[in-house]
């Protein structure tokens, strides 16, 4: 277990931040959330030997998209659902990014600026592929859009796992050939053309909000002036499987910008966190900083940031399961649901039997949650929500 958590530095300084810093219910609602995670308040169950050697308490999780003590089991149920429906080919890893530009829109904008992207990385992959020269074809995509980078900071991108082939107009298996899937060059220019294109529209549309201090003849300068720079495109070499790719976007669909692995120290005023990619990297903030850039990456209610294209499309089952027939696999089948205690028999065999004797451990008792309903701000980003708690 990591010595540190961003649940432990909510319950240390989120109440005095709360008090200087206006946010929306809902992101005061996950805070909240975080800092009942898996304690009396929740409530729970005990677990016990049989032969009453050994007791254990278990507390129940938030589940809250953004918490990262409880993500795993809702990343590993995903992920499983994902490697049963995956094409048995090369997969590749296409990472698109907004210019820093235009990162203030995040603001006042997420779930808008997070559906264009998804959407415009969609239409750049698919104008390429369907190039008779390439596929002819649409492969199956899984996208999915982060806001943050490794410091936490703005960064919006989508990764896109991409299937290295398509069913081409006569249901034949056409592969994807050579190391990469397009010229990045290529898909730099038409990305920066839906996405320019995109955010004029939905701006002419009154759906995207400007800051109050950029008028609208500024912002369209601002696009114009990005057309005519080069934008980030990252198209990485194929992969024998898509397994690698999906384990890599699962571990951020759920859990927020920083696992509680990454926290290398909390103190009164500063939170010391591992930033690097490769090699460790420390970075410091203030407390209150920390708290801001991990609520800032808390989406809306309702957001969807993951979608699924082409063959991988939820109403393309017939094709891919076409292409499965192809590629010498089955039909997609329904895998087994994971559940908490497979987690646990996985991570930590031994917190499922008695250390006493082994036997494995029963539910002896379950512990009710206490309810109480509330309208006031304690604890803070609670309006309207039940508290539930132990006396």
């Amino acid at each position: 277990m990591p010595k540190y958590s961003v649940n432990q530095i909510f319950k240390q300084a989120y109440r005095s931040y709360d008090q200087s810093h206006p946010l929306p219910d809902y992101k005061r609602d996950a805070a909240h959330s975080m800092m009942v995670c898996r304690t009396s308040t929740l409530g729970g169950h005990v677990q016990g030997c049989p032969d009453g050697h050994f007791n254990r308490v278990w507390y129940n999780s938030c589940k809250h998209r953004t918490c990262p003590q409880c993500a795993h089991l809702q990343v590993q149920q995903w992920l499983e659902k994902q490697k049963a429906r995956l094409l048995k080919c090369p997969h590749f890893h296409v990472i698109f990014t907004i210019p820093y530009q235009l990162r203030f829109l995040l603001h006042m904008n997420f779930k808008l600026l997070a559906g264009i992207l998804l959407i415009c990385s969609r239409d750049t992959i698919f104008t390429l592929c369907l190039n008779p020269k390439r596929l002819g074809a649409k492969p199956g995509i899984i996208a999915a859009f982060h806001s943050w980078m490794k410091t936490q900071a703005i960064h919006p991108h989508a990764h896109c796992l991409v299937s290295g082939g398509a069913l081409n107009e006569a249901g034949e298996w056409a592969p994807v050939k050579g190391l990469y899937l397009f010229p990045f060059e290529a898909a730099r220019d038409i990305f920066r053309g839906k996405m320019n294109d995109a955010l004029k529209k939905a701006f002419e549309k009154g759906e995207l909000v400007l800051p109050p201090d950029m008028s609208s003849q500024q912002f369209i300068n601002l696009l114009n002036k990005l057309g005519r720079k080069k934008w980030n495109v990252k198209i990485l070499k194929k992969y024998r499987h898509g397994n690698g790719v999906a384990t890599y976007l699962a571990r951020y669909l759920r859990g927020g910008p920083i696992s509680n692995y990454r926290i290398k120290k909390v103190t009164e005023t500063h939170v010391v966190f591992d930033c690097g990619r490769e090699k460790l990297k420390l970075m410091t903030l203030p407390i209150d900083e920390f708290i801001e850039r991990f609520l800032y990456h808390v989406p809306p209610p309702h957001a969807v940031l993951v979608r699924s294209y082409g063959l991988y499309a939820q109403t393309k089952k017939d094709n891919l399961n076409i292409a499965r027939r192809a590629l010498g696999q089955d039909r997609v089948g329904f895998p087994r649901k994971v559940i908490w205690q497979d987690v646990i028999k996985k991570t930590a065999p031994d917190k499922t039997i008695c250390p006493t004797c082994g036997k494995p451990l029963i539910v002896t008792r379950v512990i009710p949650p206490f309810c109480r309903e509330t309208k006031m701000n304690s604890p803070p980003g609670t309006h309207g929500m039940i508290i539930c708690g132990l006396h």
